[in-house]
């Protein structure tokens, strides 16, 4: 699990085809590396992917194609955001995050707000029907709420602490970014769908 609060910004700077996927290496900028080891679960752009090499300042991931079908942003020289998975007793800045990206977004608009940036954001319509206004979401991995909502489009309004600790940043309009809904959403339509 993690907490949508972005530890570092890394770069991908391998992209190697294997036989079930790719393999990337990502250099991981500012991200503290004590305590990770093979097998521990590290979140890049949002999707929750396993270590495989560490070889500090990098990292290296093992890329599924099922990952790679229903994910964005895992080509060469992509900045990626980067969470280590939450240890009993870390605190929970953000909303419960579980790594397992939901579907790809496109970034269609975005408004400067002073020094704020209100972007629009559009979603398959399988997805939009979780997203909810004032609800929680994961849009590459960052914990963010939704400010308003129309259809298969939604909005957040991003802090220049935000702009400046992530990724989104760097957006334009028509880039894919990685959507997580929030958990509860889906098991509240799982539960509904089971009447006695």
């Amino acid at each position: 699990m993690f907490t949508g609060i972005i530890q570092a910004v890394g770069k991908i700077d391998v992209v190697t085809p294997t036989a079930g996927g790719v393999r990337i290496s990502v250099a991981c900028g500012t991200l503290d590396f004590k305590g990770i080891k093979i097998g521990d679960s590290i979140a890049v752009n949002g999707a929750c992917l396993t270590a495989v090499v560490i070889a500090a300042p990098r990292l290296e991931f093992d890329i599924s194609r099922e990952t790679l079908a229903c994910t964005a942003g895992f080509a060469a020289d992509a900045a990626v955001n980067l969470e280590k998975s939450l240890r009993v007793g870390d605190g929970l800045d953000g909303h419960m995050v579980s790594g397992h990206v939901d579907g790809v977004g496109t970034a269609v608009r975005i408004t400067a707000e002073g020094d704020n940036r209100r972007i629009a954001f559009e979603v398959p319509r399988e997805l939009a029907k979780y997203v909810a206004r004032k609800g929680s979401l994961a849009v590459n991995g960052v914990s963010l709420t939704v400010n308003a909502v129309d259809g298969g489009v939604f909005e957040v309004n991003l802090i220049p602490h935000t702009l400046a600790q992530t990724n989104l940043g760097a957006l334009t309009a028509g880039m894919k970014v990685n959507i997580e809904v929030d958990t509860l959403a889906r098991y509240a339509e799982r539960l509904s769908q089971f009447k006695e």
